[in-house]
């Protein structure tokens, strides 16, 4: 897409959600079909990647919500406020998500689709602490120590769980067996081997 004047102006040369000056394209913030300068955002092409779903999703870019979900552009605003519902399992993600304040219009405009972040309607998804899709089956590694509550001992970090399974309806949590016990797994403290 073409990157207008007046989007380029406005967004100062720079990608409205991360900041970075390289690979800006224009991007119309779905419903909406009209590349007008009020539904549109300027992103760099890492950002524009992970929104359509065509990269696999780098948590720690979308560090930089911190400062643009507090842009006083609407399409900015919103599809801040749908990163950071897309990245509900992360704990700093849930913190900025709760403190981002959307006018009753703006904020119909970011619940009305979430269609660029899934495939299936119904399709929850599991992912690790890299943004890795987790399906039932896989062998996932601890990267922290884990107290286990009722359990009585310590899961080390790096320890291996094999053949986990998804907890239904909770993208947040998977089971697994750790030293002959089963257990729940926060899924920001694993990532997919």
């Amino acid at each position: 897409m073409a990157v207008d004047k007046d989007l380029l102006n406005r967004a100062e040369a720079k990608c409205e959600l991360c900041s970075t000056p390289d690979g800006l394209v224009s991007y119309v913030v779905p419903p909406s079909t009209d590349a007008t300068l009020d539904q549109s955002i300027l992103i760099c092409g890492k950002c524009h990647g992970q929104i359509e779903q065509k990269e696999d999703l780098d948590i720690n870019h979308w560090r930089c919500l911190n400062e643009s979900m507090w842009s006083q552009t609407p399409a900015v605003q919103v599809m801040a406020w749908r990163m950071l519902k897309r990245l509900n399992g992360e704990g700093w993600a849930q913190d900025l998500f709760d403190m981002l304040y959307l006018e009753e219009e703006t904020l119909a405009w970011a619940q009305s689709t979430e269609a660029p972040f899934s495939s299936d309607d119904n399709t929850v998804k599991h992912l690790d602490s890299n943004g890795a899709i987790l399906e039932a089956g896989d062998t996932v590694i601890l990267i922290k120590d884990l107290n286990v509550k009722g359990g009585g001992f310590t899961a080390k970090r790096g320890t291996a769980v094999r053949g986990i399974s998804l907890v239904p309806d909770t993208p947040e949590h998977i089971e697994g067996r750790v030293n002959g016990q089963q257990i729940v797994i926060l899924t920001k403290y694993v990532k997919k081997s």
